[in-house]
């Protein structure tokens, strides 16, 4: 079935009045990153006055971070746009009218864009002025990284509502922490060598630390590996896709075993 763009901002559309109309929701949004920023910000700040060099931890710590956290808020905003409607006892009705899974899915995604480009220029006002962080100096390979980065983020986000969606309201607590389970396969604030043998090979499974390590190798020896590059974006579309099977096969699922009601009510 051909999806309709006008669902898909009804989906979008419902979201921004929710952060509009609550000004918690929309605090939420940007405390956090504030925060995120501010502490690694001078942490990086705290290291070069320790190291006492030329060299700056900066772009190599602090912009790792923010890329990270940028895929955090990718995540969670797919995620947090299906938590609205669960707890708001929303969901089960707008299955009930002729809106499809991937008019639905789109609109999470279309809202995540949104919320996770917003943050992003936050880190960056924030990392810039006031700690001397300049991505640009990645040139064009800075929005290659945003793009993987993305693509993954919103895969996991996917991943996460299906669980959400399959166990019910109350199986959100095995959403928030996937994220951090990540991190240390990730490859964020070490380089893979860092990692014991057997951690290096889940590593190579791990689109984003394909990212973080051609991020270093640009900033410490301005050589970048296409290649590697291509196999950390490949994998990000494969999840992508896998994630998305997943969630239209566990919505199917629960809609055929009547698990779907649940939804609107928090019992489970």
């Amino acid at each position: 079935m051909r999806m309709k763009i006008n669902r898909i901002y009804a989906v979008f559309l419902r979201q921004i009045y929710l952060i509009r109309h609550n000004p918690t929701r929309f605090f939420n949004i940007f405390i956090w990153i504030f925060v995120d920023v501010v502490i690694w910000g001078f942490i990086t700040r705290y290291l070069d006055d320790v190291a006492n060099t030329e060299f700056s931890f900066a772009p190599l710590l602090l912009g790792a971070i923010i890329f990270w956290d940028f895929m955090i808020r990718v995540q969670q905003g797919v995620m947090l746009a299906f938590f609205e409607d669960v707890w708001s006892q929303n969901f089960l009705n707008l299955f009930a009218s002729p809106l499809t899974v991937g008019e639905y899915i789109a609109g999470l995604v279309v809202t995540s864009i949104v919320t996770s480009s917003a943050g992003l220029g936050l880190m960056l006002l924030i990392a810039g002025p006031i700690f001397g962080l300049n991505v640009f100096t990645l040139g064009a390979y800075f929005l290659l990284f945003i793009l993987m980065i993305f693509i993954f983020g919103v895969a996991l986000g996917i991943f996460s509502t299906s669980i959400v969606l399959r166990l019910g309201p109350s199986a959100e607590w095995l959403a928030w922490p996937i994220p951090f389970l990540i991190a240390p396969f990730a490859s964020v604030y070490y380089p893979v060598a860092t990692l014991p043998v057997f951690a290096q090979k889940i590593t190579q499974l791990i689109p984003p630390a394909y990212g973080f390590e051609g991020m270093r190798s640009i900033l410490l020896t301005g050589t970048f590996s296409t290649n590697e590059f291509l196999i950390g974006l490949t994998l990000a579309i494969i999840y992508l896709l896998l994630a998305y099977l997943m969630f239209v096969k566990t919505y199917r699922y629960v809609l055929k075993n009547g698990l779907l009601t649940r939804f609107s009510a928090e019992t489970s």
